[in-house]
């Protein structure tokens, strides 16, 4: 081995390939019923999207980000989340010029430079929805539905809806000004970043995970207090829809999420431990910040791959096996091999799971290997059977084994592997 992979990240196949294309096929059924297209972004930006887009101040930013200058001195930048990205190419392919409102899904892949830990590596992988030109809190709604269908659809139970409103930039300066007041009188006691987060952007100290900056912010002034009446009733409309539509919530306060570009509503949903599974929130002024000419408001999440995949682990849940080979052609003698690969052929075209030997296997190694991948059925195929037009078929699970016609074989496993 010259090298092994790099830490933070991992190699997907096997069983957890599998229930990956489970997620994402569920991710990506539940949006075409809600009419959501699929966008594919590039996996790095110019560094100045992410700057100017997720917030100088964050520590995405600040700590976190691949950055790199390439071969034509740009600065360019290994995508850290999906949603800058997004929205640069709706706005760079003129999708505001299209009947409203626009709403795209993604999965891709994020690169933070971060301590990995239970589902977060440094190149993660994201689902995310992105609702864009509605300022209706029936959009939150929208989008709070999908994950919860989602949630249930995939069997997990120990994931709650947390929600909060961070208010507006006009709103947030009265907040901000509540805020570095209190901290000010416990500024000694913070960690370093927060100390520099309080004069560049206090709302950051609030989602500190030091525990002695946890423990200062418990009883600092919270965004809900100081919202103004546009922003009140934007988050008591949402309460209320939910409520209308038994959608079960929890204000948490404690929500300010970790990107700049929120605005109103946050929310996440979370665990009885704690752990998020995924989060998200308004962000009516992003656009604006990217094109000065756009004013759009839009609303959008984020769910982590590895992060789902933890948590069906800590609730024990068992996704769809993959399906069972349905038959295994076995090939005895050079002869056959091309009419057994004829055969492996029209069958896989009729939707079929069919193997056969590549390795040029004894009958009984054969017969070992078939029972080992679990095939319903085996097809022995020799000389006689080529000579006789007919096909020894056993079924592997009760043992019965019977002759069948090579003009009939197709038609015979359509019927068998029915059942």
């Amino acid at each position: 081995m010259i090298t092994q992979r790099p830490k933070g990240t991992q190699d997907w196949y096997g069983e957890n390939m599998h229930k990956r294309t489970i997620i994402e096929d569920l991710a990506k059924e539940l949006c075409n019923t809600y009419h959501i297209k699929q966008v594919i972004t590039p996996m790095f930006e110019h560094t100045v999207l992410f700057q100017r887009g997720v917030g100088e101040t964050t520590d995405v930013v600040q700590k976190e980000m691949y950055t790199f200058t390439d071969k034509g001195d740009r600065s360019i930048t290994l995508k850290p989340e999906g949603t800058a990205g997004a929205i640069r190419a709706y706005l760079e392919n003129n999708l505001y010029a299209e009947s409203g409102p626009t709403k795209l899904f993604y999965f891709t892949q994020a690169f933070r430079y971060e301590q990995p830990q239970s589902g977060r590596l440094r190149q993660h992988h994201q689902f995310g929805v992105e609702f864009i030109g509605s300022k209706s809190p029936l959009a939150e709604v929208e989008l709070i539905t999908l994950i919860t269908t989602f949630i249930n659809k995939i069997g997990l139970k120990d994931a709650k809806l947390h929600i909060n409103s961070i208010g507006c930039k006009d709103c947030r300066k009265t907040y901000n000004d509540a805020l570095v007041s209190y901290l000010k009188k416990h500024e000694e006691s913070l960690c370093s970043t927060c100390r520099e987060r309080m004069k560049k952007n206090p709302l950051r100290v609030i989602d500190c995970k030091v525990p002695t900056c946890k423990e200062i912010v418990k009883d600092a002034p919270r965004t809900i207090d100081y919202l103004d009446e546009e922003c009140k009733d934007h988050f008591e409309e949402l309460k209320q829809l939910l409520t209308d539509l038994n959608i079960p919530f929890e204000i948490d306060t404690g929500i300010v999420r970790g990107l700049d570009y929120y605005t109103k509503t946050v929310f996440e949903f979370v665990n009885s431990e704690g752990f998020t599974l995924c989060g998200g929130g308004r962000y009516d002024n992003l656009i604006h910040e990217i094109d000065e000419k756009q004013d759009i408001p839009a609303v959008g999440f984020g769910m982590g791959i590895e992060r789902i995949l933890y948590f069906l682990e800590k609730e024990n849940v068992e996704l769809a096996p993959e399906p069972k080979i349905d038959l295994y052609i076995g090939i005895l003698g050079k002869e056959v091999k091309a009419k057994a690969f004829e055969f492996v052929t029209n069958l896989r075209n009729e939707g079929i799971i069919t193997e056969t030997d590549f390795m040029d296997r004894s009958v009984k190694a054969q017969m070992k290997y078939a029972n080992k991948i679990g095939a319903r059925y085996v097809a022995l195929l020799g000389a006689d059977e080529l000579a006789n037009q007919k096909v020894t078929l056993k079924n592997m699970e009760n043992g019965e084994q019977i002759e069948v016609d090579f003009d009939k074989f197709i038609d015979h496993m359509k019927n068998a592997t029915i059942n």
